[in-house]
């Protein structure tokens, strides 16, 4: 709400509505400016100056901020994954995901390697992915920082796995048209098949589960994810034998 900027210029009778406003928010998001200038014991143009320094045209302005601020500011209460996760595995079970799948590890088992790629918790499931198909023989690697160099001639025959949430991540995105220029085989996991992603690939998985975000973090669950990319490697594992 203010900015170090905008607290070293208040004087002295503006700091004083600081003061009292950083105290008591959610007191003066109900008062008229002569309450508030009662209260701080300053006149009304005062606290116009002091809206203006806060980057408002006047206390109507400053009020509004200053109650979506503190409607932001309301403790977090994460909802329970139990529903989005019951309703996954419903739609899994009737849905075309199992099918896609499928096409998904055929595509797969015809690729020399697997690259996983993703940023943030994306990024680490990535890693996990590149483990657990490692582990079940298929060598896999995996890519999660976004300034990672991608030599492409290392790319022929491989089948890129990517991981995002919300399909729209920006360095995520240049990675999937890089790996995609190079000849790779795109399969991608998002929530929804009309981001940018799911657009991109040749094959998109969506999980379709209800978005969360907490300040500036996305929190929806991975489980569906996790689901995914085991069912793929173990899908991928029977196809190898069944072609040996």
């Amino acid at each position: 709400m203010f900015t170090n900027e905008m607290i070293s210029s208040f004087n002295e009778l503006e700091t004083a509505v600081y003061q009292y406003v950083s105290k008591n928010g959610s007191k003066v998001i109900y008062m008229r400016i002569r309450e508030l200038a009662a209260e701080t014991h300053v006149s009304t143009a005062t606290i116009l100056r002091f809206c203006r320094k806060a980057g408002c045209d006047g206390f109507t302005e400053f009020k509004v901020r200053l109650k979506l601020y503190l409607k932001e500011q309301e403790p977090f209460e994460p909802k329970s994954m139990h529903h989005s996760v019951t309703d996954f595995f419903e739609r899994s079970l009737n849905g075309p995901i199992e099918d896609q799948m499928l096409e998904a590890a055929r595509a797969m088992s015809l690729s020399d390697s697997i690259i996983f790629i993703g940023i943030g918790s994306s990024g680490i499931l990535a890693e996990y992915g590149a483990r657990y198909f490692s582990s079940l023989g298929k060598l896999s690697l995996y890519i999660k920082d976004p300034h990672y160099p991608i030599h492409t001639n290392f790319l022929q025959n491989s089948t890129t796995i990517v991981l995002s949430v919300s399909g729209e991540n920006d360095y995520t995105i240049r990675h999937t048209h890089q790996m995609r220029e190079a000849g790779s085989t795109i399969i991608s996991i998002t929530n929804n098949k009309h981001c940018t992603i799911a657009k991109m690939s040749d094959i998109n998985l969506s999980y379709y589960v209800s978005e969360e975000r907490f300040a500036h973090s996305n929190i929806t669950t991975q489980v569906p994810v996790v689901y995914i990319l085991e069912s793929l490697a173990r899908e991928l594992y029977r196809l190898s034998n069944i072609q040996n």
